[in-house]
């Protein structure tokens, strides 16, 4: 079994930043990558100083070609188990061993089962108005409520356009503050249940509703639950928590301190498996971190064993008759 300084599974953003700084440490890192970025149906990364705008896929391969260039070893597939030790067993069935590991297998989102809302996700069915807003500005924007916090989501919609329609989707009913505020700022309202969306020449055009309605839209903003993909730490006891906004749960994610340690030695966390809010420029900065982190750990690992070898040499020596 390989055994390295540093496994770091998920070859995203938060995982590539973290190998490449390793590997310029000169620590001995391997990712495992399954090659699903939670970002793929999305035309650019926004927000990202100096690469706004580049194509996901583009970003990764830039990314994956820099850590190799510093000796970082890259693969392709997943990592199945992972054992106290740490041992962990591929889906080919190979296993690698590491000092420390480094988790950023990011989030999966859970959308409102509501036709065709899935095939468009990240195109013209979006989350984040940081990410995405610019682009559909003073477009028709829809709202799909899932809870509590639409009303916040739409007035936050807003900023980007002044055609904003919230559809409640049987999911919500605003408070007269709401009604009051939502008004105030000329967002449209309506009720009922959203049965799907509407698309023509591969773009959305509307809004479908139970009863046959069809409210024109070109964009449409949801808030799905984001659920942090930690199951490979379950077995190791790694703890995990709800993200709460405004008291109601609208994520998962794996608990760490802020240098990126869960609750298990040697096991780290970063990117949106530890904060499920943060974009792509935060992911690689939390990665780096992490990343310099762990270095200084097995740094200190490493004077540890040179100091106890040292001194059994003493010892050894001074027991020599």
């Amino acid at each position: 079994m390989t055994t390295y300084d540093v496994l770091v599974v998920g070859g995203g953003a938060a995982g590539l930043s973290a190998a490449l700084t390793l590997a310029r440490a000169r620590r001995r890192v391997l990712v495992v990558d399954a090659g699903e970025p939670r970002n793929a149906p999305a035309a650019g990364v926004h927000g990202f100083l100096t690469r706004d705008g580049v194509p996901p896929a583009e970003l990764l391969a830039a990314g994956r070609a820099e850590v190799r260039g510093y000796g970082g070893e890259i693969v392709e597939g997943t990592v199945t188990a992972l054992a106290p030790g740490f041992a962990a067993t591929l889906a080919d069935g190979s296993t690698v061993g590491a000092r420390a590991v480094l988790v950023t297998t990011g989030v999966v989102d859970e959308l409102p089962d509501i036709d065709g809302l899935r095939e468009r996700w990240g195109r013209d069915v979006l989350h984040c108005p940081y990410c995405h807003g610019h682009e559909v500005r003073d477009r028709a924007l829809g709202v799909l409520a899932t809870g509590p916090l639409a009303v916040h989501h739409a007035l936050l919609i807003r900023q980007w356009s002044a055609d904003v329609t919230l559809f409640l989707n049987d999911a919500v009913e605003p408070t007269d503050e709401e009604w009051e505020r939502l008004a105030a700022r000329g967002i449209g309202v309506v009720a009922g249940r959203v049965a799907g969306v509407v698309v023509a020449d591969d773009r959305l055009t509307g809004v479908r509703l139970a009863d046959g309605t069809v409210v024109a839209r070109e964009a449409v903003f949801t808030a799905g639950f984001v659920r942090a993909t930690d199951g490979l730490l379950a077995a190791l006891g790694v703890e995990t928590a709800d993200v709460e906004m405004g008291g109601t749960a609208i994520a998962t994610r794996v608990v760490t301190d802020p240098t990126g340690r869960t609750s298990v030695p040697g096991v780290w966390a970063a990117g949106n498996v530890a904060e499920p809010m943060t974009q792509v420029v935060t992911a690689a900065a939390a990665g780096m971190w992490a990343a310099a982190q762990i270095n200084a750990e097995l740094v200190t690992q490493d004077t540890d064993a040179a100091l106890a070898a040292r001194r059994e040499h003493r010892v050894t020596l001074s027991a020599a008759p």
